[in-house]
């Protein structure tokens, strides 16, 4: 299955079903970080419920600190 992971298409190995799967195989885990799945923000505690399609579209946006 292929995902578009921050406008870069991706292969998603078989074992990789959920959300949550996706965040800890790409090492995007920590506190700080806002999920869209096809532009709707995905609550922290429903990764782990959200499953993955072919062709999902997925922005993850980190924060970070500046000025």
């Amino acid at each position: 299955m292929k995902v578009v992971l921050n406008k870069r298409e991706i292969e998603v190995a078989s074992s990789v079903a959920t959300l949550e799967d996706l965040m800890k195989s790409e090492s995007l885990t920590g506190h700080r970080m806002a999920v869209a799945v096809n532009n709707r923000v995905v609550p922290k505690n429903l990764y782990s419920e959200t499953p993955l399609e072919d062709g999902m579209k997925i922005t993850v946006i980190k924060a970070v600190c500046g000025g």
